[in-house]
């Protein structure tokens, strides 16, 4: 019997219901245990999956290759140098040769159409890491690491400070109105999500009964919030334009008096990294030296708060992308009830 997953893709989060997506994160939870205590569940043994990353990363491409060893199949990264896409060879050719060697396909990098392009034409399961448009495996991560602290989701307010069109505020506005999360954009007017994306976020709400919230008002955004999240205030390419990133977001940088603000004593704080918390690389060098930031969209005090969680969400990647890749690739019994 195959699995309510079995063979599917996992491209963005309003392909799945409030159920599928809860289901993914508590299996995450059960597999994030069968590690702790060195149990093996070698799922996906014998099976080949290429990762593509048109885009770097330290988390995503830790956590597809460790949870592939895991779960006893082969990981193969092919980089933005390995990949022709649209250059030497179309993405329709590519996804049928790659559908023809590997048993899956992760996808990081900057097109959504690229991603689904492969899950059309390969004719295997597809996972996208990242693009433009949505972040779909963060996500997940996100929410396990909540559900892990408040022992639930479902009802809490996440406000997200910062620039609130990139991927990470539109997916969480979406995912947060399909688990029924009251999410608060809080974003410059210039900065604050698409009139699509809120339309998408709007109609999930209204089945999950989330309370949504998009305001360029930092007092009103984050009172009550029990989770504080950021990103950095320029994603990948958009780096030359942090003179006026800095002009409009310093307003919505988390720093303890903002902390304060929410009024509520259980608030935690979470981040997707990497973070401009201090002046410890070269980029955060660079900016201080042309616009004496220090810190960006949070403050080092509150980066590491005992109440800042971005390092159990950053191990949580593992366990998320780990529960995607069995669920949809394995042989798992999963009810089609779901």
């Amino acid at each position: 019997m195959t699995s309510h997953f079995q063979g599917k893709s996992f491209l963005k989060e309003i392909d799945f219901s409030t159920n599928e997506l809860m289901y993914l994160i508590d299996f995450a939870a059960h597999l994030k245990s069968l590690k702790q205590q060195n149990i093996p569940h070698p799922y996906l043994l014998g099976k080949n999956i290429a990762l593509l990353f048109e885009k770097t990363s330290t988390r995503t491409r830790s956590a597809f290759t460790v949870a592939a060893n895991d779960l006893g199949a082969h990981p193969e990264y092919l980089g933005k140098n390995d990949i022709q896409f649209g250059k030497k060879e179309s993405l329709f050719d590519t996804a049928k040769v790659l559908g023809s060697m590997y048993d899956a396909i992760e996808y990081r990098g900057f097109s959504q159409n690229t991603v689904d392009g492969l899950a059309e034409y390969s004719g295997v399961p597809v996972w996208n890491g990242l693009t433009d448009e949505w972040h779909p495996t963060q996500m997940l991560a996100d929410f396990l690491t909540i559900k892990e602290h408040f022992g639930k989701i479902e009802g809490l307010t996440l406000a997200y400070l910062g620039d609130g069109r990139n991927n990470v505020a539109n997916s969480l506005l979406v995912t947060g109105a399909i688990l029924g999360v009251n999410v608060h954009i809080v974003a410059p007017k210039a900065l604050q999500p698409s009139t699509d994306i809120q339309a998408i976020a709007e109609s999930k709400a209204q089945i999950s009964g989330a309370d949504l919230m998009i305001t360029d008002d930092v007092d009103q955004g984050v009172n009550g919030a029990d989770i504080l999240y950021t990103d950095v205030w320029a994603s990948m390419g958009e780096e030359e334009s942090f003179a006026e990133r800095i002009r409009l977001l310093s307003p919505y940088q988390i720093n303890q008096a903002l902390v304060k603000k929410t009024a509520n004593s259980n608030t935690i704080v979470l981040h997707d990294l990497p973070a401009f918390h201090d002046l410890k690389t070269q980029m955060a060098q660079d900016i201080y030296a042309k616009y004496g930031v220090s810190e960006m969209e949070i403050t080092d005090e509150v980066f590491h708060a005992p109440y800042a969680y971005q390092f159990q969400q950053a191990e949580n990647r593992l366990h998320t992308i780990k529960a995607v890749m069995a669920a949809t690739l394995g042989n798992l019994f999963i009810p089609n009830q779901i």
